[in-house]
Parts: structure tokens; sequence; C-alpha cells
């Protein structure tokens, strides 16, 4: 009774509460109905390729799978206001794929194991330190090498037949069939007009003309259609009519958004405690991958509600439909979603644009070619910190730097 008094009696509880819903209301608020709809397509070129592969070579649970992603992309959405991405743990997905020994079991314990690790940082307040640790030149050729790395398997889904159970190419894809060559180039030349280089000035730039020509009126309608979305609606009409059965189923940050605060605790924090949730119940490791919020912003997304779009989608489909949704992904055009996968790519590959001098370049680029040759991010992001400081230390007293200065990079939280 008298602890209730005091909360009615203190103005600061009483306004947090609906504060903080309203601040989740207004992270939800789409900035553009068809930009929103069309962003949430951006990462599934990622996903959808991943999850697949662990369903068909690991017999992961994909109805689970869906529910549980669904509702993650709902929830971050809401608690950050940017579109957040879900994506699936790659590193666990090539182990699982590659290794018939390391299986769903296998799979959840190093998920449950990568999640309680990342908690126990985010709450200690430790992955702020290791965060401001880390020069941005080496977070860019990391972020270059995986944009690359995307581009480049997305060649691979356009150019050749994949088996997604064994992860590997197969033979050439033909030109001409619902999931030929000449489709893939027709959705990639499509996304060129459409979306151009990701200016998000095209539509200002025609709605400025002093007189709209009937040109002009053509240009801002083709400059407002959502790309990835038809894309992707087109792909599931391809995939029923290649595999009539499936009919029976379906009767479906701080670089981007530099005015939220996306910090290291906080990501570290809710990709700890959706794996420590959803792994329990066989889920797939799940993080927020740099490429699917590459694709999403790519494609149109510049809020939450579009994530929680695409989450209230994948809860609905693992509701309804369950495993057996795995009958139309497996006949989805492969070509396409290695479209997607490109643009999503090169989107990321991007970020690296803004490095001034020569130094930083030259750590970026040590850092991409370590990481793209040797197949591994985690010795290019070794090798990019180790040639950080190797030139930091030479130019150390010349140009006034101190020993500090030399290892604290970032001043952000």
């Amino acid at each position: 009774m008298e602890s209730s008094t005091l909360e009615e009696n203190n103005p600061h509880s009483q306004a947090s509460k609906p504060n903080f819903m309203l601040k989740l209301k207004e992270n939800l608020i789409f900035k553009s109905k068809w930009a929103e709809l069309n962003g949430a397509m951006g990462d599934l070129g990622t996903y959808i390729p991943i999850v697949l592969a662990l369903t068909l070579a690991s017999h992961l649970n994909l109805g689970t799978t869906l529910i549980f992603t669904g509702v993650y992309n709902f929830v971050t959405g809401a608690i950050y206001g940017v579109p957040m991405p879900v994506q699936p743990m790659k590193s666990i997905a090539a182990v699982a794929i590659s290794n018939p020994e390391f299986g769903i079991p296998e799979v959840m314990a190093a998920g449950i194991c990568t999640a309680g690790i990342l908690f126990v940082l985010g709450v200690t307040g430790l992955m702020r330190i290791v965060y401001r640790l880390i020069p941005i030149s080496v977070v860019r050729g990391i972020q270059l090498a995986q944009g690359l790395s995307f581009a480049m398997t997305a060649v691979k889904y356009i150019k050749n037949v994949q088996d997604f159970a064994k992860s590997k190419s197969g033979a050439q894809r033909d030109w001409v069939g619902l999931d030929g060559l000449l489709l893939a180039l027709i959705c990639a030349v499509f996304i060129v007009i459409v979306n151009g280089a990701g200016d998000d000035d095209d539509d200002d730039r025609v709605d400025n003309q002093e007189s709209e020509t009937g040109w002009k009126k053509v240009q801002k309608i083709i400059f407002s259609l959502p790309s990835a979305f038809l894309i992707f609606l087109l792909g599931v009409v391809l995939a029923i009519i290649r595999g009539p059965n499936a009919i029976k189923v379906c009767k479906l940050s701080t670089d981007l958004f530099p005015e939220r605060e996306v910090t290291a605790t906080s990501v570290s924090m809710t990709v700890g405690l959706m794996n420590l949730i959803g792994c329990w119940f066989g889920a797939m490791p799940c993080c927020h991958g740099a490429g699917g919020l590459a694709g999403q912003y790519k494609f149109g997304g510049r809020s939450g509600g579009c994530v929680a779009l695409l989450g209230v989608a994948k809860l609905v489909l693992g509701l309804v439909l369950g495993s057996s949704m795995v009958k139309v992904l497996t006949q989805f055009p492969v070509g396409v979603l290695g479209v997607l996968l490109l643009f999503a790519g090169i989107e990321l590959a991007m970020c690296a644009r803004d490095m001034n001098t020569k130094e930083e370049a030259f750590v970026v680029l040590v850092c991409t070619s370590v990481s793209l040759v040797g197949s591994s991010a985690a010795l290019g992001f070794l090798c990019g910190i180790v040639v950080h400081l190797l030139l930091k230390m030479r130019n150390m007293g010349s140009d006034g730097q101190s020993c500090s200065d030399v290892l604290w990079f970032h001043r952000n939280p």
C-alpha cells in the first residue's frame, strides 16, 4: 500500500510508462508505405538461402524458426525504430551445412553459448569498451569484405544452379526458363532503373522540377515502384508455377540512421536475449546482420515498421504453414534471390566510401583482402588491427598523437 502511494506521487514513474509506449508506437510508424514494404524484402536474399539450406541439410524446424524470427523482427523494430534485421548466424550455419555430424542439438548449443557471451558483454558494459577500441577503418574493411562476399555469392546464385542441401553450385543456369539467367538479368535491370544507386533524393529531384512534363510524371511513377516487393512477388508466383504441388500450402544502424541511437551494448543484449530464448525451442541462432540492414535500406526501409511488417508475415506463415513452407521455398527462383543479394552486398560494400585518407584506405584494403583471400573475417579483422596499430605507432609523436590516441579509437558510446 505504501509503495503504491509512493509510485502514484512520483511524476517520473507516471510519465515514463506512456512515454515508453509512445516511443514504441513512433518507432513502428511507416515513413512511406510502399518504401517500407519494399525494404522489408531487402534481406530475404540472405535469409532464405541459409534457412532453406539448414532445413534441407540438417532438418531445421522451419516453422519454429519463422515464428521466433517473426517475433524478433517485430520486437527489434519497435525497440530501435530502424529496419534492424534478424539474420541467421552465418558462421554456425556454415559449419552445420558442411559437417553432417554437427546436428541441430549442436547448432542450438552453439547459439546459446554465443548468446550468453554477448548478453554478458552487453549487461556489463564491456561491449561498449570493445566497440570503442576498434578503429573505424577496420570496421569498414570487414563491411567491404562482407559486401563483396555477398556480391560474389549472388553472382553464383544467378549464374549457376544451386544445391542448398549440400551448399554447392552445379551446372550453368539455362538462359530461358522460370529460373533462367535471362529472368535474373531482367530483374537486375529493373532494380537499377527504379532504385538507381540508392539515392534518397531521386523523388525530390523530380518533385523540384518547375514544370512537370509527361516524362517527369513517368519518372516519378518509376522511382516510386516497390521494386524488391514486386520481384519477390514474382518469385512466389513462379515458385507456385514450378511446383504445382505447393499450391496446397499457399491457399503467403549508425551510418544509415545517425539520428537514431543504436549502441553496441543494446545490440549485444538483444542478440543474446533472442538466442537464449529461441534456441531452447529449436529456432535457428540469429543476429542483427549488417548485410540484411544494407539490403533493407537499399530498397527503402527507414523505420522499425519495415521489419515489424516482415515479422508479422513470418509469424503468420510459421503458424499457418509451419514446416510445409519449405515446399514453396525449394521452388523459389534462386536467380531472383541472387539479384536481391547482389544489391544488398553492393550497398554494404559502399559503406567504405567514407574513408578519406590514404592511411585509412590502406587499412581497409588490407583487412578486406585478407578476409576474402583467407576466407576468414576474423583473420582479416586481426590483420587490420595490427596494421592500424603499426601505422599509428609509426606516426606517434610526429603529428601530436599520444599513446592513448593510438589505443583509443572511437569517441561515440
